[in-house]
């Protein structure tokens, strides 16, 4: 008897320790474009935290948003490219609030071996990616905001430049080439298989790729444009299955939320709080990705006490 009570305790001692030791999780749906910055946030909160494991989730910021209303799949925070993703497909039934915490803008990714590469510019690109030779990419507007800011940024360059059928040609060619979010066309390029493509100048600026800046009247990144961004817009697949959801053009804003049910909600918030902090702005920066700041939220009253004081008044 005396036995099986020692082993009995020596299990239950195991058990514990083994139990006491595990790691609180932070689960995480994000853009891709977010990836590279998010992974070195991650690195640094872990060392701070070692209590703490951040898992990573890249995907389209719609796919992000449908993996928590369709899919039911457990998150604590949803970073999106677009702060209407979450504004409109999460608030308010599965977030209360949603923080704009960095901006970007769309450029046209090239390498070394890409067609007419020598020759591009900001001037006659819509030239050479429209000849047959050329292969261009894009990612999925139903699936990724740089996807749909792509065929955006047609439309815009479309009336800037005065060329009629502009964005019909753009979206019916290299149809094959198309990707659900932004950072798979980044392999595209690398191997040869495509010789542009539309991106974010930070994914660009991170896989030390070629590119060419658009004018600020197509390229999304200028709040005082908004007038002319808003002439544009684009039908897109809602937060339900057969919905559909108009995007109008503006300028690019990434947001994120802790969902309301979130499993590990306090620790989501410390982590949002290192995000946007000066350490982890200083994080975007260095990926050349330009924060908002001061951050904005249509949503104030509903922010944690903790992270106010980082939003503008």
């Amino acid at each position: 008897m005396n036995r099986i009570i020692v082993i009995f305790t020596l299990l239950l001692i195991l058990f514990c320790g083994c139990n006491s030791s595990k790691k609180r999780e932070i689960i995480i749906f994000h853009a891709g474009s977010l990836s590279v910055p998010f992974r070195e946030l991650a690195d640094e909160f872990e060392k701070a935290n070692p209590g703490i494991s951040v898992l990573l989730e890249p995907a389209g910021s719609l796919v992000c948003a449908r993996k928590v209303t369709e899919l039911k799949k457990p998150c604590d925070i949803v970073a999106s490219a677009d702060y209407i993703v979450i504004n409109n497909l999460l608030i308010p039934e599965y977030a209360s609030w949603g923080i704009r915490f960095a901006t970007n803008e769309i450029v046209i990714g090239f390498s070394e071996k890409s067609k007419y590469g020598s020759e591009i510019d900001s001037s006659n690109w819509m030239n050479i990616l429209q000849q047959s030779d050329v292969i261009y990419s894009r990612s999925d507007p139903d699936s990724d905001p740089c996807g749909y800011r792509t065929v955006l940024a047609f439309m815009l360059a479309e009336k800037y430049y005065g060329m009629p059928g502009l964005t019909a040609n753009m979206v019916t060619k290299n149809k094959d080439y198309v990707r659900p979010k932004e950072v798979d066309l980044v392999a595209l390029i690398e191997s040869g298989a495509a010789d542009y493509m539309f991106q974010y100048k930070s994914v660009a600026i991170q896989h030390h790729m070629k590119y060419i800046e658009l004018p600020d009247a197509i390229n999304l990144s200028d709040p005082v444009l908004n007038e002319i961004y808003k002439t544009a817009s684009v039908d897109v697949t809602g937060n339900k299955p057969g919905s559909k959801m108009r995007v109008t053009g503006e300028y690019i804003n990434y947001s994120l939320t802790v969902l309301d049910k979130a499993p590990d909600k306090s620790d989501a918030i410390k982590f949002v709080e290192f995000i946007i902090s000066p350490d982890g702005m200083n994080i975007f920066r260095k990926n050349g990705q330009d924060p908002i700041i001061p951050f904005s939220t249509e949503q104030p009253e509903k922010i944690p006490v903790v992270l106010r004081k980082y939003l503008k008044n």
